[in-house]
């Protein structure tokens, strides 16, 4: 439906369906232009819905083509049916069986939602309310029912027909070409879980055998060729079935688990019960495709999708106001995996880096709203870093506060109440209340307010009483009571952590703030300390501490917390790149990290890595609350970086040969590899910022003899920042070798999109008419059109415009094709109040523009109104 007044669902007006659907028996016919789905659905009327309701079944688009109650034609009276929706105006007050036949399109469905051909391949998408483009239905995630389904199609175009749960029969239709293959899902699910996939499919597959004993084929699907590509997504898999019985208990409960791969799709992956369907990206790779970060976000989805199977599967939400407690709760659960396969310490600054970058911003921004919305127009746009990322911090704030034993305990008693069922945020809350008598209703209000705290700190030392006192003060600019904010802290002093120190207030080292303000006094402190306050980053808020460069420096030499080592790091940068000094003010802090390096660079170089990477240009700029100017602060980094290799260019140019020399060894993404090759292309980087002749010297011998993409594409983003004949060639070369390889082709649109340079804008008009790049594709739209407007604020927010419009044009196309797209790539306007201004002017008029648009879509709709509205 094509709307341009967005209509608000209300979480205050959330009701019981009035109608439950039992059983769902599905016969799906593929064809690429007219697939016949039919649906018998075993309905009955809701106890505690309305008595004497009419039906009222969601559509989205369809055809219908037929309709029986219990086996007998309906009159053409009985009910009244168009593509958004069909109502049965009396249906029975008993359990009755509803036949519907529906008519697609699936070649024709650029939305990508709903059944849809991606490559040949015809594959499903239905969450939020994708299943009512399939069938008319009760679409909404608190009616669920146990599916059967039917799918048949010709053999020759799909030898793979996947479902749902367990396969239990499969045949040849005589006569014809055509075969079958019927699914079963024993386990109730709301439709956003449906799925079925057919095409010519390549198959990589293992056992797995369960903690209950249970043998479980394990498969994950690929275009023709590519099934080496999907090794290991596969062991990633085996390793999260693995990981979530020993850390949380909770073992599959299929015959088969299934994972596949298209390259038409809009999100990364969808947690399908049985049939995962994963955006290619995130299970193709090879060292020769695949960078370190490719893997790593590929082992982190895999397991999150599979991670669902319970915290979001088995215990689904009951309305999409409840979203964040089936995603915030997986990602904390993904994070958890991902720490343990990998460096906590690492992991856990880039989930920090993630959330500010993301998250902080639209909670500042028109479009921020609470964990849980109390409202929403278009579901679509909220699936949100707020929902996700913010989702997961407070998951964690839960873990802290009531610690690891009760936490699990907590997770057994929610996974044991609720399983089957269709939950909410209190029911969640309940299972910890439950098991540790706490009152947690406090603690709920992070999900019902919107906006990031800010954390306040005064500090004071008495060295007579040699007791030292630090002052906690919360601030929201929504108005309600106070937050609970686990603050874990420790002191610092100019030789290491301060022993002795002991304070009554704090438990384990966390002092929870459960009012406006509070303080905590520090006794037997031998010496005026520097105070480490939100040890890796243990609640999500805006900190605000003054620390001088000469604390921050003590922190990153001698703090026991690793966050708070590289925090200290990035304060000084972030200090250097606001406000701008006279030269040579960061001497200090180049020697710091020279000092830092050579006592630690080789120890550990991924944590290295992260302590000499400077704040993006993004990060600076969520700093700044007016008067935003992308090109001041682009060159005050770019100053700030230059200063930096200059003065440790002997120490960067023996880090690099002394990491180079390790790479010599067959490719792996292991942690510890990658922490390699990340500190030598950091070191590579800083070189090229001092000195651009020699770092495209360097570069190009990189480029030559790389043995890894990971390598190979951090050469070619370096070289690229460098104007000259020899950027020119090398993007001309890595393009043609990769031509055949859209994923890589992908990594080289974006790598062009985020040049710092007026050319840009035009660059990637000429790059929208390469063979490549398809509007149809969301990998090749982020690549190009997300990157540019999201990761390359100097032309984005360019002073005259020209981003600006080049992103309007693209989404006012994008909206007739793929509109949850089009809304995606138009939040990379949120920001534009704060920008100076003739931007704020110019941006102003374009969301107009957009706004204007005849037949917006709802969900393009929504976002310019949310954008434009807010003050």
């Amino acid at each position: 439906m094509r709307t341009d007044t967005p209509v608000q669902i209300r979480l205050e007006d959330y009701r019981p369906s009035d109608f439950l659907i039992d059983r769902v028996d599905l016969d799906v016919r593929l064809a690429p232009h007219d697939t016949r789905i039919t649906a018998r659905l075993g309905l009955r009327p809701n106890p505690a819905g309305r008595a004497g309701a009419p039906l009222v079944l969601d559509g989205d688009d369809l055809t219908l083509d037929g309709i029986e109650l219990d086996g007998a034609p309906l009159s053409a009276e009985a009910y009244a049916a168009s593509p958004a929706g069909l109502t049965l105006h009396a249906p029975p007050q008993g359990p009755f069986e509803l036949t519907i036949l529906t008519r697609v399109d699936p070649t024709a469905n650029t939305k990508l939602m709903g059944l849809y051909r991606s490559s040949g391949v015809y594959c499903t998408q239905c969450e939020a309310d994708g299943f009512r483009r399939i069938t008319y239905f009760l679409d909404r995630p608190d009616v669920m029912a146990v599916y059967t389904t039917r799918i048949e199609a010709e053999r020759a175009e799909c030898p793979v027909l996947l479902g749902n749960g367990n396969p239990v029969e499969a045949g040849e239709i005589a006569g014809t070409g055509r075969h079958f293959a019927v699914w079963h899902d024993p386990h109730p699910k709301p439709a956003y879980l449906f799925a079925l996939v057919g095409g010519a499919l390549d198959r990589v597959a293992q056992d797995f055998t369960t903690m209950e004993g249970r043998t479980v084929a394990v498969a994950v699907y690929v275009e023709p060729g590519k099934g080496p590509r999907a090794a290991y997504a596969l062991d990633a898999v085996i390793r999260s079935m693995r990981w979530d019985e020993e850390a949380f208990g909770r073992a599959y409960d299929l015959d088969v688990f299934n994972v596949v791969a298209v390259s038409d799709f809009n999100m990364g992956a969808m947690e399908n019960k049985g049939l995962n369907v994963f955006n290619d990206k995130y299970v193709l790779a090879s060292p020769e495709t695949a960078t370190d970060g490719d893997y790593a976000a590929i082992e982190r989805i895999i397991a999150h999708e599979y991670f669902h199977n319970w915290s979001g599967n088995r215990v689904t939400c009951r309305d999409w106001f409840q979203l964040c407690l089936k995603e915030g709760l997986t990602v904390f659960r993904d994070q958890e995996f991902s720490s343990d396969m990998r460096s906590r310490a690492v992991h856990r600054i880039g989930e920090v880096r993630n959330l500010r970058a993301r998250q902080f911003p639209e909670d500042a921004g028109p479009l921020r709203h609470p964990v849980r919305p109390g409202a929403y127009a278009e579901i679509n746009n909220f699936y949100t870093a707020t929902v996700y990322d913010k989702g997961a911090e407070i998951v964690r704030m839960l873990r802290t506060l009531v610690g690891a034993d009760a936490f699990r305990a907590g997770m057994d008693r929610y996974f044991s109440d609720n399983d089957g069922n269709a939950a909410t945020v209190e029911d969640f809350l309940a299972a910890f209340a439950a098991v540790t008598g706490r009152d947690l209703q406090p603690f709920a209000r992070w999900y019902e307010r919107p906006g990031t705290p800010a954390l306040a700190v005064t500090r004071a030392y008495d060295a007579e009483a040699r007791r030292y006192t630090l002052t906690f003060r919360q601030s929201l600019e929504a108005a309600g009571p106070p937050l609970v904010i686990p603050v874990a802290l420790g002191l610092v002093g100019e030789n290491g952590p301060l022993a002795g120190a002991t304070s009554t207030s704090v438990s384990d080292g966390v002092f929870v703030l459960d009012t406006g303000t509070a303080t905590v006094v520090f006794e037997c402190v031998a010496e005026a300390p520097v105070p480490s306050v939100l040890r890796g980053f243990s609640a999500p808020v805006r900190l605000e501490l003054d620390l001088t460069d000469a604390e921050r420096l003590v922190l990153l030499r001698h703090d026991t917390d690793p966050f708070n080592r590289w925090q200290a790091a990035q304060g000084i940068a972030m200090r250097l790149i606001l406000e701008p000094a006279a030269p040579g003010a960061g001497e200090a802090f180049a020697d710091a990290l020279g000092a830092f390096l050579d006592g630690e660079a080789l120890a550990d170089p991924a944590f290295a890595a992260l302590v000499l990477s400077l704040p993006g240009e993004g990060e600076a700029a969520n700093e700044i609350a007016a008067d935003l100017d992308p090109d001041a602060i682009h060159a005050a980094r770019t100053a700030l970086r230059k200063a930096l290799g200059t003065r440790l260019r002997p120490r960067l140019d023996a880090l690099a040969l002394a990491l180079r020399a390790s790479q010599d060894a067959p490719y792996s993404p292991d942690a510890a590899s990658a922490g390699r090759r990340s500190l030598a292309n950091a070191c590579l980087d800083l070189i090229a910022a001092a000195d651009p002749a020699a770092g495209t010297e360097g570069a190009l011998l990189q480029l030559r003899e790389a043995r890894n993409m990971t390598d190979r594409l951090a050469a070619l983003g370096v070289i690229a920042a460098i104007p000259g004949e020899a950027r020119e060639a090398a993007l001309a070369a890595f393009g043609a070798t990769y031509a055949d390889e859209p994923l890589v082709l992908d990594k080289w649109f974006a790598v062009q999109a985020t040049i710092a340079e007026d050319g840009t804008p035009a660059r990637i008009a000429a790059l929208s008419r390469h063979p490549a790049f398809a509007m149809t594709n969301p990998n090749r739209v982020r690549a190009l059109i997300a990157s540019f407007a999201m990761g390359n604020p100097t032309q984005f927010a360019r002073a005259d415009g020209a981003g600006f419009a080049l992103v309007a044009e693209r989404i006012e196309a994008l909206d007739r094709i793929n509109p949850q797209l089009a809304a995606q790539l138009l939040t990379a306007f949120s920001s534009w109040r704060r920008w100076e201004n003739s931007r704020r002017e110019k941006a102003a008029e374009i969301l107009n523009r957009i706004k204007a648009i005849p037949a917006l879509s709802r969900d393009v709709a929504d976002i310019a109104a949310r954008t434009l509205e807010a003050g």
